[in-house]
């Protein structure tokens, strides 16, 4: 008789992704931007619908202006262009599973928002636990690359206690440390 032994909790069978395209077939300008640490945001929508995207900048003026790159054909865009305004939340280290989840990296049975606590905004839900984002109404887009450049006004902002950020770096997520 063969026994096999299960891998133990947490112990990965592959230390890379098998299918990912190797480093050297991957184009330049994509390896230059896994290069740059991007905040990691979630940005949600009334519908609701959401998507995780760490192509986020914000110009502080009056008004102050949001930018980000999202995928023209993601259920957020669709749902985002439909009501014109959006909520965008950075996340921390402890949102690493909501930010694949988001991201269309891990299963979300019963859809992306179940499992989770929630608080309502005229902008989309923001997760309960996140003390810190901003309300933002939509000035327009365009393609920009492979993404849509997503222009916005910021309406509301709501800042709660200063966290530690979950960051985007070299495909991987990161925790800033002191």
């Amino acid at each position: 008789m063969f026994h096999v032994n299960p891998p133990e909790p947490g112990a990965q069978i592959h230390g890379t992704d098998p299918f990912a395209t190797p480093a050297e077939a991957r184009s330049p300008v994509r390896r230059l931007r896994g290069r740059l640490a991007a905040a990691v945001t979630l940005w949600t929508t009334p519908g609701p619908a959401g998507l995780t995207v760490s192509s986020t900048l914000v110009a502080d003026g009056e008004p102050g202006r949001m930018i980000g790159l999202v995928d023209d054909e993601s259920e957020f865009w669709a749902a985002a262009s439909a009501a014109g305004v959006f909520a965008v939340v950075p996340l921390g280290p402890a949102h690493r599973q909501l930010a694949d989840r988001f991201a269309g990296l891990m299963p979300a049975p019963g859809g992306l928002f179940r499992g989770y606590d929630w608080t309502s905004t005229p902008y989309g839900p923001v997760p309960a636990d996140a003390a810190t984002w901003a309300g933002c109404r939509l000035d327009g887009a365009r393609e920009f690359g492979w993404a849509l450049l997503v222009e916005a006004t910021i309406e509301a902002v709501e800042l709660g206690p200063d966290t530690a950020p979950l960051l985007h770096f070299r495909g991987r997520y990161r925790e800033l440390r002191d």
